[in-house]
């Protein structure tokens, strides 16, 4: 029973303790030998070890931190009289492992430990070392004697027999002895699965609470962002009440006084206008018939500069219209001049509205599907006159005395995927005027007409 308590108590609390460690490496152990009564254990770096012992069979425990077992069998047979066999096991996780070494013994023993650069070696102490040389010896010197030196007395038979008795007792206690072993293996098996499952529900019951501990306090910390928020709001809506309420006080007193001193000079005004001579009044009179007379003046000179203004800019408009006519007639000359084919096909300007001298302004060029005809339309920012004619497979609009208010406006416009005998409208400036130029598929009817500041050219559509 003491023996058990010992075994359990240090299969639970090692591994713990192992848990503490946190080792850069871990110590590899890749042998176990046993030479008689010595047990040498073979590892990477030097064997940071406690051991313990335990009774009934008796057995060493020596348990190697930080260190873990590669190509070591889990257990050995040895049975050379002084050590029964050696068993091995791993505790731990990677970063805290254990690697547990149990040597069982024939009989109780002492132990000398000694620890060098990469070996742990266990020694018997005492007459350990014999035993483990004679002890292959028994079966070989018992028997020759017997055929020897045969005897009538029964002697050898019975010798014979004790030897097989006790062969007999041996191995039965040692079928004894590998399954306690086996039996306590198991149980350190087991100890260590309900320790590591213990301390694994420990440690997801601690994450759990830390989880909910640091839920609860972001929401605590939520809550009170939002009170401070919710106060530091109603404390700048009280202080823009405070605010409204002083500036309203304000021009309430301001009002007031106003009040009060117009009150107080039209009281003043009163009594001086009361206590005004007769004198005073006619030269007000007279002061008032200067100021008619220098109002007519002044207004009757405004009037003259007014008229002068006027014959000035009709003048200038006068003279923007002959330079206008000028430069028509001599793009016209040059266009004729040009050898290319062009007819024209329309030309004019709405004849209900006036076309001003004033330089016009081509806001928009657009295209648009009619019922029987593609219309392409050109708006200006007042009425201008135009000319349209035909320059083989394209028709030529040409606005006298426009220009093109927006780069946008230039951008050609592919009308190529639709039904329409118009496959591009491009328009750009021409000296003073502007040039609206439409490529056709092929030759097709047009017909152009303005409206107000809209000018539309009509192309007739065929079937396809």
């Amino acid at each position: 029973m003491k023996a058990s308590a010992v075994w359990l108590l240090g299969v639970v609390l090692v591994p713990f303790w192992a848990l503490a460690q946190a080792p850069a490496n871990l110590n590899t152990i890749t042998g176990v030998q046993v030479n008689g009564g010595t047990v040498t254990i073979t590892g990477s770096k030097k064997a940071n070890f406690t051991t313990f012992t335990m009774t009934d069979p008796p057995r060493l425990v020596i348990d190697i931190a930080e260190a873990v077992f590669s190509g070591v069998p889990e257990e050995t047979q040895v049975g050379n009289g002084t050590v029964t066999g050696i068993r091995t096991a791993s505790y731990g996780s990677d970063d805290s492992a254990i690697a547990r070494v149990l040597i069982g013994f024939e009989r109780e023993v002492e132990t000398d430990i000694q620890a060098t650069d990469t070996q742990l070696v266990v020694k018997v102490v005492g007459g350990g070392g014999q035993a483990v040389a004679q002890a292959p010896q028994a079966p070989t010197t018992q028997p020759e004697p017997a055929a020897a030196q045969p005897t009538t007395d029964g002697t050898a038979a019975k010798a014979a027999a004790a030897a097989e008795t006790e062969r007999q007792a041996q191995e039965k206690a040692a079928a004894e002895a590998t399954a306690r072993a086996e039996a306590d293996r198991q149980a350190q098996e087991k100890a260590a699965a309900e320790a590591s499952a213990r301390a694994k529900q420990d440690a997801d019951a601690e994450r759990q609470r830390q989880q909910e501990a640091e839920a609860r306090a972001t929401s605590q910390r939520e809550d009170e962002q939002r009170a401070a928020k919710a106060a530091a709001v109603e404390r700048k809506r009280q202080e823009e009440e405070a605010r409204a309420s002083a500036q309203a006080a304000a021009d309430e007193r301001k009002r007031q006084e106003e009040e009060a001193r117009a009150s107080a000079q039209a009281a003043a005004d009163e009594r001086r206008a009361s206590s005004e001579s007769a004198a005073e009044e006619k030269k007000r009179q007279k002061e008032e018939a200067r100021a008619a007379a220098k109002a007519a003046a002044e207004e009757k000179q405004a009037a003259a500069k007014a008229a002068a203004d006027e014959a000035v800019e009709a003048r200038r408009q006068r003279e923007e219209e002959a330079r206008a006519e000028r430069e028509r007639r001599q793009q016209e000359r040059v266009a004729s001049a040009t050898p290319r084919p062009r007819r024209e096909v329309a030309s004019g300007s709405d004849s209900s509205a006036e076309v001003s001298s004033r330089r016009k302004t081509m806001t928009l060029v657009g295209f648009q599907q009619q019922p029987g005809v593609s219309r392409v339309f050109i708006r200006t920012n007042e009425p201008a006159r135009y000319t349209v004619s035909e320059q083989g497979n394209a028709v030529v609009l040409e606005l006298e005395n426009s220009r093109i208010d927006l780069n946008n406006n230039t951008h050609p416009l592919d009308t190529s995927f639709f039904n329409s005998p118009v496959t591009r409208v491009e328009a750009d400036a021409n000296g003073r005027d502007v040039r609206v130029t439409i490529q056709l598929r092929q030759q097709a009817p047009v017909q152009a007409r303005q409206d107000g500041n809209v000018i539309s050219l009509d192309f007739q559509r065929t079937a396809r």
